[in-house]
């Protein structure tokens, strides 16, 4: 039995805006890692991450299966830092047992066309990298006649050489890209059932945050539909960040004072802004620094800019608005890729249809929401709503 040139398998991870980081970097990758470390925690074995020039390598036990090595990709493939994440083997550092280990890579394999293409990161490896190239890319075509094209090959062989060993791969998952999660603090999303808050989520965690969620349920004038499915939604998104909460406002009574003011047009608006006050009393509490929403301009007629603007003047803390400039085809693009938007189309009670005025206002005006608010004492019932929140832990 011939003994095989590839050594153990393992995982390498490609970075992306975090190397622009400059004098930061290492804040960035330390955070990285650890989420990386957590991600894994699902796994009954022991991995070892390590941060090289660039990169990061994962190595699995000894003894390792490559479909383990490509468990661990898929699983690292939605913690958001990373831009490429790679099944890989760990070969010696020396130009023939990486050329036999080119050779056996290719074995089983029949593409049209191949490349080779290496990068030589340890300087006093003996072959430079186009040295490599030829060297590994010769012993491919003499031996199974494959042609060669630079441009657009069918498959490509990757040589990375490395401190200590030499990464040989062929194949990679895109990765997240953006930042680390908790690398940009902590933020609360205003969670409902809907296609677009979840993709605000998502959106947000890609920019280094790690997010809370609060959803705002019908109840007792409502089942508790909406509440399972804002749970399900949670899980779904808790693979990118780990360690999410889901924290429940019921919220019926409090909109059936709201439609007993006697202000139809402005309900809908009035109730936006009690639910943005009690997210901001709920936010202090777990100290979270931003709320976040799924409001899109203009998608429906009460996220004008008017409308939008009544809303924010409702709390100092600021309110992130990720999806505000998109399209709903875009919204709906985004959630079946991450996989959210199954989820929202199921059909629910949502609070917001308690509230459904036959025209709603477009050009809300502040003092008119101010009167409301009085009338209802607002700031008192957001803490006392936010006294009622019960938390969901998944």
């Amino acid at each position: 039995m011939t003994m095989s040139a590839l050594g153990e398998p393992c995982v390498l991870l490609k970075l992306g805006e975090i190397v622009l980081k400059g004098k930061n970097r290492e804040l960035f990758e330390r955070r990285l890692i650890g989420n990386i470390r957590g991600a894994l925690k699902q796994f009954d074995f022991t991995v070892d991450v390590r941060k090289r020039h660039g990169v990061i390598a994962i190595f699995l036990p000894q003894g390792s299966t490559a479909d383990r090595a490509d468990a661990v990709a898929q699983r690292v493939a939605d913690v958001p830092g990373l831009v490429w994440i790679h099944s890989a083997w760990q070969v010696p550092k020396d130009p023939d047992t990486v050329l036999k280990a080119g050779l056996e890579l290719f074995r089983d394999r029949h593409p049209a066309t191949f490349a080779v293409r290496s990068r030589r990161r340890d300087k006093r490896f003996p072959l430079r990298s186009n040295e490599l190239d030829r060297l590994v890319g010769g012993a491919i075509n003499d031996e199974y006649h494959l042609p060669v094209d630079l441009k657009n090959p069918g498959l490509t062989l990757h040589i990375e050489v490395d401190r200590d060993e030499v990464f040989m791969f062929t194949d990679g998952l895109p990765g997240q890209g953006g930042l680390p999660v908790g690398s940009s603090g902590r933020a609360l999303v205003l969670m409902s059932g809907g296609i677009d808050s979840p993709v605000a989520a998502y959106r947000m965690m890609r920019r280094g945050l790690h997010v809370d969620f609060l959803h705002f349920s019908g109840i007792p004038f409502t089942t508790s539909e909406s509440i399972y499915k804002a749970y399900a939604l949670v899980r779904k998104l808790d693979r990118f960040q780990g360690q999410s909460r889901l924290w429940v406002v019921p919220f019926g009574k409090a909109q059936q004072s709201i439609r007993t003011s006697g202000q139809d047009r402005l309900a809908v608006i009035a109730q936006r802004r009690l639910m943005l006050k009690t997210a901001e009393e709920v936010a202090h509490r777990i100290k979270a620094h931003a709320l976040i929403t799924g409001d899109a301009l203009g998608q429906v007629s009460s996220q004008t800019l008017a409308n939008i603007t009544a809303q924010d003047h409702a709390v100092d803390m600021p309110i992130l608005r990720p999806l505000v400039g998109w399209d709903k085809t875009e919204i709906m693009a985004e959630a079946r890729r991450i996989g959210t938007l199954e989820i929202s189309e199921l059909p629910d009670e949502d609070c917001c249809t308690l509230l459904a005025p036959k025209r709603a206002e477009t050009r809300a005006k502040i003092e008119d929401l101010k009167q409301i608010e009085k009338r209802l004492d607002a700031e008192e019932l957001a803490v006392q709503l936010a006294d009622s929140i019960q938390e969901y832990t998944l």
